[in-house]
């Protein structure tokens, strides 16, 4: 069958965008996703995801890493379907919709910025040497000097198929403090298994947690990701964090029409 796919990117980690509302994509066959995400013999990606009708919401997004597998909440690829939407007519300038992780509300501006509300996070672990948080995704945080200097993919490697998070394994942030609600990050993300140029979850599990490790007190800040700069804000009250929303561009890359057999 011939399948229309477009491609999206957010702060540099990058999507295919498919229409399934006709629910004839081969969702289950992860070697088709896997193929289609490999940028050598596929049309390639960070992730494939799948805009489906909802019943009680604008839509229903269906993630999968780029290993084939369906995943956990990804924010910047929260943030591309919404634009996906708006280019589809499906919405105008906001909407919700349902993911993995539940319910989600964003607005989109007429520069393609998104703000996305991402899930409450009441459970933070604060260690030693590193901070873990869901924000839809599990997230290791290590505050580190010299981020440029980070092996990201070998040292991320390591904790996310260590004894911590066996068997289902973490995304693990580097992160380094530039000013008082600013930060760098690099990210190494599980699926992709290896370093990406932005990760949405991981942004806003980096704000938070440096937010709850007192690095910082303000409630919006700035992340500089390898792709760009994203933004975090939210409201916290008794060690609970709402109304958070993970701010940036969500940019329509090409679209082109494949046969998949």
């Amino acid at each position: 069958m011939q399948f229309k796919f477009y491609k999206y990117q957010g702060t540099g980690n990058d999507f295919i965008m498919i229409d399934n509302r006709p629910l004839q994509f081969p969702k289950n066959d992860t070697k088709v996703i896997e193929k289609l995400c490999d940028r050598r013999f596929g049309i390639g990606g960070d992730g494939l995801i799948l805009l489906e009708n909802d019943e009680t919401t604008n839509f229903k997004m269906v993630y999968y890493n780029s290993d084939g597998n369906q995943s956990s909440m990804c924010g910047n690829g929260g943030r591309c379907i919404i634009a996906f939407a708006k280019k589809l007519d499906i919405i105008e300038n906001s909407a919700t919709f349902i993911a993995i992780d539940g319910l989600h509300h964003a607005t989109i501006n007429d520069n393609d910025i998104v703000s996305l509300q991402m899930i409450d996070v009441s459970e933070i672990k604060i260690h030693t040497d590193y901070t873990f948080l869901n924000t839809g995704s599990p997230h290791h945080i290590i505050e580190v000097k010299n981020l440029e200097n980070v092996a990201v993919k070998t040292e991320g490697s390591k904790i996310r198929y260590s004894d911590l998070y066996a068997p289902s394994g973490s995304n693990v942030n580097f992160a380094t403090q530039i000013a008082d609600n600013e930060f760098s990050i690099r990210t190494y993300e599980r699926g992709v298994e290896d370093e990406t140029l932005s990760c949405g979850t991981g942004a806003t599990a980096v704000a938070i947690a440096m937010h709850a490790t007192k690095m910082t007190y303000s409630n919006n800040i700035k992340i500089n990701v390898q792709g760009g700069k994203l933004e975090v804000s939210f409201v916290e009250e008794n060690g609970i964090y709402k109304n958070v929303f993970l701010k940036g561009p969500a940019t329509f890359v090409f679209e082109t029409t494949l046969t998949i057999e």
